[in-house]
């Protein structure tokens, strides 16, 4: 089993404790871990990444979740951030540690109810997390604001699952184009063709972002 696959089984132990520990229905599970977990996106994805549901005490969460943690773990890292809570764990039985962080901030996120699971592991965990189409939204507003090309993969892959793009303005899209332009070789060689599968990397190293800008410049042209 390689580093990627040792590191997943991490992550669903982890959830798999904090759904024990009665805590994880506190939070929606997003992000590219959640894609990976629970629509079996094609690549692999290195934290665990979560909304608060309802406003709560984020220091009672962060003792919750540390005391949770701390039977289990080692902790490496602890902090109440301003926009987010943030644990980094340890364990002796996985090469990698894991960062788990909360969002700090309530807004009216749309979720459902999944199954994240893994090939890896024999755990299956019942949780909250966020629609493709509230993932795509915060995917979007990702890569408007910073330029990982992770971020960009993800956005394709929703929209091949048949979610459609929200509505953009003409200044947002040509920021999103602009993004996809000026990724270079080796972002898709190093950056992105570490966590992607062996069958992807050729594809991607050819035809890039080559879909997600079609999609954007038919949005653009409407």
């Amino acid at each position: 089993m390689n580093l990627f696959e040792l590191h997943e089984q991490f992550e669903i132990e982890t959830l798999n404790i904090l759904k024990s520990g009665r805590i994880l229905d506190m939070f929606i599970f997003g992000g590219g871990t959640m894609l990976r977990l629970c629509h079996d996106l094609n690549r692999y994805s290195a934290d665990l990444d979560f909304w608060k549901i309802r406003p709560s005490d984020d220091k009672d969460i962060f003792v919750r979740l540390k005391k949770i943690l701390e039977s289990k773990y080692e902790i490496t890292d602890a902090q109440i951030k301003r926009f987010t809570i943030l644990l980094e764990i340890r364990s002796s039985h996985f090469p990698k540690r894991l960062k788990i962080e909360i969002r700090r901030n309530v807004e009216n996120w749309e979720f459902e109810d999944k199954i994240a699971f893994s090939k890896y592991s024999t755990h299956q965990v019942m949780l909250k997390a966020h629609t493709l189409e509230q993932t795509l939204k915060n995917k979007i507003s990702a890569l408007l604001n910073r330029k990982e090309i992770r971020d960009a993969f993800d956005i394709e892959f929703i929209l091949r699952r048949g979610i459609s793009l929200p509505p953009l303005s003409a200044m947002q899209i040509r920021t999103i184009l602009n993004r996809l332009s000026e990724f270079k070789d080796r972002d898709f060689k190093v950056t992105l063709g570490s966590i992607i599968e062996d069958e992807l990397r050729s594809y991607y190293l050819e035809n890039r972002f080559t879909y997600l800008e079609e999609q954007l410049n038919f949005l653009l042209k409407t």
